[in-house]
C-alpha cells in the first residue's frame, strides 16, 4: 500500500502535492479513523495556504459526525499540550515543521497529545486509498465550528509550572528568539517575560513567507547568531515554522546541534532534579551523548529517526528521563512526551541560572567533535542504494541499520538516511578532527556520484 505519512506527518507542495482534493480525502480518513461524535481540536501554523486546508479539515470533520473546535494559530506543542491536558479525543495540526516555505502538511494527534502511531497511521491511509469514509446523519451534525482560543495560554502556563520561575528570574537574563516568523513568536516571547526574561525577538511576525529557512541549522540562524552576540544576549533559540525544536546560541554566537543542548538537559535532569530513567534519541543523534551520560549511569536507547517512534516508545516503556533528536527536537515526559521547543529553552534558562555559567562554558564542557551536516536531492529508491553501497564501503566497522546506515568507529561516526519527509538523502557525520570528516565526506559524495549518475 503506497505511503501517505513521513517521519511525521502528511506533507506536500501546496497545491501541487497537497491539492484540495487529497486535503479533503485524508480529512475524510482523519474523521472516519477516529470514533463518531470526539471533540477534535483543530490548529495550524503560519504557512502558505495554512487556513484554507484548515477549513476543509474542519468541515471534513463535522460532516464525518465530530465536533470540532477551531484553536486557531498555535505551535504544534501547545496544540499538542492541550489535546492531552483538556480532555479532547484527538486532534489536527496544520503545518509542515521545517519543511521550505512551499510545503504545508498536515499532523494527526492522538488522546494522548502525541501523534497517531505508525499502526494507526496504516489505517488512516488504508480508509484513504479504499476511501471507507464516515458520512454523518444531517440531523446529527454539527451546526458550526467552535472557537477555542484558550490554546496558548494553557500552554505556556503548562510549560511555567515545570521550572523554577523564581530562579530563572533572579539572574535577569536577556534572550534572543527567532521563531521562524511562526506562532512560536505567540508563545516563546511571553513565556521568556513570565520568567523574568528580556526577550529580543526577531523573525517575529506571522508570514507565509518566512525571512530565514524554516529549519533551525548553523545556516539558517547566522543572522540570529549575529544579533545575540552584538545584542548581549545570554542566549539565543532558534525554533523551525512550528515551534516543536530549539536550537540554542550561546553569547558568543556559537550555534549548537540539538544533541549537544538535549546531553546537557538530561544530565541538568539526572544531577540537578535528581531524576531518574533511561534517555531515547534517534540513530542521528551524536555519539557525544553516550560520553556524557554513561558515567552518571544514563543509559541511551538508539532508535530509528522520527519523534513519533520516540514519542511512543517513551510512553510505552515508562522509564524515559527524556527524549530528543538532533534537530533540536526535546521531550520532556512529566510535560508531555512530544517535541517542546519553548520547554526545552525554559529548563536550559534553569540549568544556567542554578549553574551561574554562561551558556558557552556549559557547552565547552562537552567532547569535540568536528561536524559535517548535507543532503543530497534524490528519490528514495536511488537514496536506498546509497545506503547499500555505504554499508559495503564500512562493512569493517561497527554498523547500525535501524534507520538508513550509522557506521561507528574509535574516532567518528557517519549516517546515511533517506529522508522521511522529502525526496533527499541525509548524511551526517563527527569525527575528532576537521581532516577525517571531510576525508569521510569524500568517501560518501563519491558512491552518492556514482549512484545517482550523470
Amino acid at each position: 500500500m503506497k505511503r501517505l505519512f513521513g517521519t511525521d506527518g502528511v506533507r506536500g507542495i501546496v497545491n501541487a502535492e497537497l491539492t484540495p482534493l487529497l486535503v479533503a480525502k485524508f480529512a475524510l480518513a482523519v474523521g472516519a479513523f477516529f470514533p463518531e461524535g470526539s471533540r477534535l481540536l483543530v490548529g495550524r501554523g503560519s504557512r502558505a495556504g495554512g487556513e484554507a486546508i484548515q477549513r476543509i479539515v474542519e468541515g471534513a470533520l463535522v460532516l464525518s459526525g465530530h465536533k470540532v473546535y477551531d484553536a486557531g494559530v498555535v505551535p504544534t506543542p501547545a496544540l499538542q499540550y492541550a489535546v492531552k491536558t483538556q480532555g479532547f479525543d484527538g486532534g489536527v495540526v496544520i503545518t509542515a515543521s521545517h519543511n521550505p516555505p512551499e510545503y504545508n502538511g498536515i499532523k494527526v494527534i492522538g488522546p494522548t497529545g502525541i501523534e497517531i502511531d505508525r499502526d494507526e497511521e496504516r489505517v488512516v491511509e488504508e480508509m484513504f486509498w479504499e476511501e471507507r469514509f464516515r458520512h454523518a446523519s444531517w440531523r446529527s451534525l454539527s451546526e458550526r465550528v467552535e472557537k477555542y482560543p484558550h490554546v496558548n495560554d494553557i500552554y505556556v502556563k503548562g510549560v511555567l509550572e515545570k521550572v523554577d520561575r523564581g530562579l530563572i528570574a533572579s539572574r535577569g537574563f536577556k534572550v534572543l528568539v527567532d521563531p521562524a516568523n511562526g506562532p512560536g513568536a505567540l508563545t516563546t516571547p511571553r513565556l521568556l517575560r513570565e520568567l523574568g526574561v528580556k526577550p529580543v525577538v526577531i523573525n517575529g511576525d506571522l508570514s507565509p513567507l518566512p525571512a530565514r529557512a524554516p529549519e533551525p541549522t548553523p545556516e539558517s540562524l547566522a543572522e540570529a547568531a549575529k544579533t545575540a552576540a552584538l545584542l548581549k544576549c545570554d542566549l539565543g533559540v532558534g525554533h523551525d515554522e512550528d515551534a516543536d525544536r530549539a536550537i540554542f546560541i550561546d553569547e558568543a554566537g556559537a550555534v549548537y546541534w540539538g544533541d549537544r543542548s538535549a546531553a546537557l538537559l538530561a544530565k541538568h535532569l539526572k544531577v540537578h532534579r535528581g531524576e531518574r530513567g533511561r534517555v531515547y534519541t534517534g540513530v542521528s543523534s551524536s555519539t557525544v551523548v553516550e560520553e556524557v551520560l554513561r558515567p552518571l549511569g544514563v543509559e541511551v536507547v538508539w532508535l530509528k529517526v522520527g519523534s513519533v517512534d520516540i514519542a511512543h516508545t517513551m510512553r510505552k516503556m515508562g522509564d524515559a528521563l527524556c527524549g530528543f533528536e538532533e534537530n533540536g527536537g526535546f521531550m520532556y515526559p512529566p510535560h508531555q512526551y512530544v517535541r517542546d521547543g519553548a520547554m526545552a529553552l525554559a529548563l536550559f534558562l534553569e540549568l544556567m541560572a542554578l549553574e551561574k555559567r554562561r551558556a558557552s562554558e556549559l557547552f565547552g564542557e562537552l567532547p569535540k567533535y568536528y561536524t559535517i551536516k548535507t543532503k543530497y536531492p534524490m528519490p528514495r529508491e536511488k537514496a536506498l542504494l546509497v545506503v547499500e553501497r555505504v554499508k559495503e564501503a564500512f562493512r569493517g566497522e561497527r554498523l547500525g541499520t535501524i534507520d538508513g546506515v550509522k557506521v561507528i568507529s574509535s574516532d567518528y561516526w557517519l549516517l546515511v538516511r533517506p529522508s522521511g519527509t522529502e525526496p533527499l538523502l541525509r548524511v551526517m557525520l563527527e569525527a575528532k578532527t576537521e581532516e577525517r570528516a571531510k576525508e569521510l565526506l569524500e568517501v560518501v559524495d563519491g558512491i552518492v556520484r556514482e549512484v545517482a549518475g550523470p
